[in-house]
């Protein structure tokens, strides 16, 4: 598949022609062959006008021609090859592994919804047969179904080229729910962005759908993304990265004419609990494990294990040693973007510059497109007190926050804001605290889990990738998971409705 840096509507390829994006190679900073044209306002009317036009006929595809078409966009991306893992690298500096591994799970989140589709569990459709003889009056025959919002605008990831971007959780949940796409792609790898867009361009012509079921667009600017989200036709947003980002779209969206929800997953610094008897039988363990998982990647996780939160006791000292002597060797490694390395290494340094935090180490010092590891330490009563050592920093730091007792823990706790995850590191014994611990927990994020770091986000029916703002904009809602297309739902009540009107799944 050749790249030729066109947008794609409604079937169809085009230059854009309001400005240029390149392609950088996030090792080098070199440009990367290929310009990629920015949407027009008019491109963006024609493809909301096409997702449209295909709403109502795509919204009543049969079950199995939508799992159909799922499994067919599935295949596509597979079918583009070496060319998609070699750009994707190239754009995003991640290895190849870990490229490859991200397409089998856009892949399998595909399937899975497929499969999803099929079943038609997420219709939930429920039937409450009449009562005419009921008083004091007669009950009416009710029926219920869930049927999709309409357009969906999904904004590309810049940590997850395959993921959570053209084809990624978003799209793959929205279409299953029966609505058209417009993707605006991340200008951090737009050539990935085409070659998944045409997989997915593909298989709406080859599974017969109408052609605005899909769109992709390039932005030079914020003009498409804004208006995107400002366009009545667009019923449903679906964005992953910066607070601020996000924020800005669910502005734009409250102040529409009619508002919309914005599904946001923004920032989260995932706390990481050390209990006192975990702590004491093996804390350097867990100090070698928790340097593996803060470097993963560079660090360039949304469920990063940015902070560590820990009683003074035996083990503790243990568990500094050994995570500092790991992260003291630890490569510096190539950021998504120079951007993203620029903001990473200012955020280390305004924490190391903080006059309540004490630096306990730094990895190896790397090239300027690379980032370094770090881990800060600083007290319960000073991160209370000081909010903004709550601040994501994207990257491979993390801090450290040495409590008293377990009551300034649970001040710490009780003054965090909303997280994606919290890990427990516990052994038996320490059960019976955590479980005191469980309610203010599940108050503060959507996923919790033991002994491990949340930075494997498993794709199945149970998992719950969000939480109370600002990690997410809706904590009702998840990203990953089958439990996503109910973003893209809205229930309806059929009122003695004749069989001729029913719906075929209610009738």
């Amino acid at each position: 598949m050749t790249l030729t840096g066109e947008i794609l509507i409604g079937g169809k390829a085009l230059r854009g022609q309001n400005g240029e994006i390149l392609g950088v190679d996030a090792a080098s900073g070199n440009k990367l062959p290929v310009s990629f044209g920015g949407a027009t306002s008019q491109d963006l009317e024609q493809a909301a006008a096409l997702a449209w036009d295909a709403f109502p006929i795509y919204r009543e595809t049969s079950l199995e021609d939508r799992a159909a078409f799922l499994e067919t966009i599935a295949q596509n991306i597979l079918d583009i090859g070496d060319t998609l893992v070699e750009r994707a690298m190239a754009e995003t500096g991640l290895p190849k592994g870990r490229i490859e591994g991200e397409r089998g799970r856009t892949v399998g989140q595909l399937r899975l919804f497929a499969t999803e589709v099929r079943s038609g569990k997420f219709q939930e459709l429920r039937f409450d047969a009449a009562d005419p003889e009921r008083k004091p009056a007669a009950k009416p025959d009710l029926r219920l179904r869930n049927i999709a919002i309409g357009p969906v605008a999904v904004f590309g990831a810049s940590n997850f080229p395959l993921a959570f971007s053209v084809a990624g959780g978003d799209t793959a949940s929205a279409l299953a729910a029966g609505c058209p796409v417009i993707v605006k792609a991340h200008s951090a790898h737009p050539g990935t962005s085409e070659l998944v867009g045409r997989a997915v361009q593909k298989a709406v012509a080859d599974c017969g759908l109408p052609v605005g079921t899909f769109a992709l667009l390039f932005d030079s600017g914020r003009e498409i993304g804004q208006g995107l989200v400002a366009d009545h036709r667009i019923r449903a947003v679906g964005f992953t990265g910066s607070r601020v980002g996000g924020t800005a779209l669910m502005k734009i969206a409250s102040e529409r004419k009619q508002p919309i929800p914005v599904y946001a997953e923004m920032s989260s610094i995932n706390p990481v609990i050390l209990f006192p008897n975990a702590l004491k039988n093996r804390g350097a363990a867990i100090g070698t494990a928790f340097a593996a998982s803060l470097t993963l990647g560079a660090g360039q996780f949304c469920t990063n294990p940015g902070l560590i939160l820990a009683v003074e006791g035996e083990g503790l000292d243990a568990f500094i040693s050994a995570a500092s002597e790991a992260l003291s060797k630890a490569p510096a490694q190539t950021m998504l973007t120079g951007g993203i390395c620029k903001a990473y290494t200012s955020g280390v340094e305004k924490l190391g510059s903080h006059g309540k935090v004490k630096k306990l180490a730094e990895g190896v010092a790397g090239e300027a497109t690379q980032g370094r590891a770090a881990f800060f330490e600083t007290t319960g009563a000073d991160f209370i007190a000081h909010h903004e050592l709550q601040d994501e920093v994207f990257g491979a730091a993390g801090l450290l926050v040495r409590c008293k007792d377990t009551a300034e823990l649970q001040a710490v706790l009780d003054a965090l804001e909303g997280q994606l995850t919290v890990a427990l590191h516990v052994d038996e014994a320490d059960n019976a605290q955590a479980k005191t611990l469980l309610p203010t927990l599940e108050l503060l994020a959507g996923r919790i889990l033991v002994n491990g770091f949340g930075t494997g986000v498993e794709v199945s029916p149970a998992m719950v990738h969000g939480g109370p703002y600002p990690s997410t904009s809706d904590g009702r809602s998840t990203s990953v998971g089958t439990l996503a297309i109910y973003r893209f739902l809205r229930p309806v009540c059929y009122q003695d409705l004749p069989a001729a009107l029913l719906p075929a799944a209610l009738a």
